[in-house]
């Protein structure tokens, strides 16, 4: 089991406090314009895909034809055991997690207003003193606190997956399921350990946004930035998605359990009926060599539904039929 990993969990209901575990002492928890059109070594073209119905809501869309996935890992955390088989039908998919400016349009037309500015607080990782604090005011206008403000084309944060589902509904769309988005993460490549192939490297630079360096001591920025970055400033996968490999972590739709791949369905698996938690995929900025290594497709992650945090966003899917 290499490396450390963590979870994050705001639990509001319960108490306002940020749990931080990692899986050595708890094994069981845990469009914008693209900066490069360089395709990652070993990735497939990005799949045909038909028009897009005439319909703006399949604007930066993603065409995803159906197959069989090996879905999960074996050498990493037991949650991501065993590698099953799955078959899913085709489904159209975000190219780019949901933007600042795209989530102002949905908060303006439906006088909608997040968790986090209801609770009046939500959770930040402060980069200076590497850790985890209650911020009062963070919201997804102010993702790191009062004095910040998000910018219109990063991934909008600090949503919880209530919010993130309302905003799918309102868009004509859903959340994925897990085995959706880490299907649509791999880009046609099987068994590998990243979007792009096997090396974290590959062509001996970041191909993704996360922490370079030691965390929590310091990040060297190698990839170019030292927090979110906005969306798609790195090479697509071989569907031609982005950022499914860090900047933000991304709800899914499922309940999370970690024992749920033991009896998952084969055909198009939807999670658990109930559960506590919602499941997030891809990792962010805040994963690194030597704390969390889950900008890998198939890690698993985990927080309660009205969690919000710096480092977590969405994307949504819609079915083709």
């Amino acid at each position: 089991m290499p490396g450390t990993y963590f979870f994050i969990s705001l639990r509001r209901a319960a108490a306002p406090i940020l749990i931080i575990l990692s899986a050595a002492a708890a094994t069981a928890c845990n469009g914008p314009e693209t900066a490069s059109t360089h395709t990652p070594s070993g990735a497939p073209a990005p799949a045909a895909s038909p028009a897009p119905p005439d319909d703006p809501r399949f604007k930066d869309m993603m065409f995803i034809p159906g197959g069989v996935l090996l879905m999960g890992a074996e050498d990493e955390m037991p949650f991501e055991a065993p590698v099953h088989e799955v078959r899913l039908d085709s489904f159209w998919i975000d190219k780019y997690e949901v933007t600042v400016a795209e989530f102002q349009r949905f908060v303006e037309a439906a006088g909608y207003r997040t968790e986090a500015e209801k609770f009046g607080w939500s959770g930040v990782f402060d980069a200076k003193t590497g850790m985890w604090t209650r911020v009062d005011g963070a919201d997804w206008r102010r993702p790191d606190g009062p004095s910040s403000k998000s910018a219109p084309d990063e991934p909008v944060t600090q949503v919880s997956w209530n919010d993130a589902a309302a905003y799918a509904k309102w868009a004509g769309k859903r959340l994925p399921t897990e085995a959706e988005w880490e299907y649509a993460a791999r880009g046609g490549l099987t068994g590998k350990r990243y979007i792009w192939g096997d090396e974290l490297r590959p062509d001996g630079r970041p191909a993704a946004n996360w922490w370079q360096g030691r965390f929590p001591a310091y990040n060297t920025g190698e990839d170019g930035y030292l927090g979110r970055a906005p969306a798609g400033k790195f090479p697509p996968n071989g569907y031609g998605l982005y950022d499914m490999t860090g900047n933000v972590w991304e709800w899914c739709s499922d309940w999370f359990d970690p024992d749920y791949y033991s009896r998952s369905p084969r055909d198009n698996p939807q999670g658990p009926d109930e559960g506590e938690e919602r499941a997030m995929r891809g990792g962010s900025w805040l994963c690194s060599e030597n704390f969390c290594t889950n900008f890998r497709p198939a890690a698993r992650s985990h927080a309660t539904p009205d969690s919000g945090l710096n480092n977590l966003g969405f994307r949504c899917v819609r079915s083709s039929r």
